[in-house]
């Protein structure tokens, strides 16, 4: 289980330089997509008061009277409908993925020289929701597969969540807590 320290480190070290949304919020409700439209809303806080990854442009947009910035006014049916289940596999492969950037990496996280710490570093942030934690994606390629090798690939989107021309998102789900990561293709 990560501490503060392990957990900001990580978060930083991972997503810190592309354009990523990374938030967590409290389970209060019994469908886990309310508390995500909670966490994508920024109605919650972070329940262990950890740090939060989100761009300057996406606190102006709610500022200007968006709330949900970049994120569309989203229902909980519509998460349903655009999430997809993966395992708790994928979902560090693909929260490792999201550390690059959509078309201008030169060095996906498949050939990167430090691929073993970007995967480490997702599993920390993972590790938060524990053993017994669910994981969603917007991803196309979980419309066949629970466990899509996301290393193997592109970075390629799915259920459009946002106004940009990709998107791509992870749920993390435990009994206490949400998890909410995005990437957005805003180039």
């Amino acid at each position: 289980m990560p501490t503060r320290s392990t957990w900001d480190a990580a978060l930083v070290r991972l997503l810190d330089d592309v354009y990523t949304f990374a938030w967590s919020g409290p389970r209060l409700h019994e469908d886990w997509a309310d508390d995500v439209r909670a966490v994508m809303q920024r109605s919650v806080a972070d329940p262990r008061g950890w740090s939060v990854l989100e761009w300057q442009i996406d606190r102006a947009g709610r500022e200007s009277g968006y709330p949900f910035h970049p994120f569309r006014v989203l229902t909980a049916e519509g998460l349903h409908a655009g999430l997809r289940p993966i395992t708790a596999g994928a979902a560090v492969e693909l929260l490792a993925s999201l550390a690059q950037e959509w078309f201008f990496e030169g060095s996906p996280v498949r050939s990167r020289e430090d691929r073993d710490a970007v995967l480490a570093d997702a599993r920390t942030l993972l590790d938060r929701f524990g053993p017994d934690a669910v994981f969603r994606t917007s991803s196309d390629l979980a419309r066949t597969c629970d466990a899509p090798d996301f290393l193997a690939r592109d970075l390629e989107g799915g259920h459009p969540f946002t106004d940009f021309m990709m998107d791509l998102g992870l749920i993390a789900v435990s009994a206490d807590e949400v998890g909410v990561f995005w990437s957005f293709n805003a180039h």
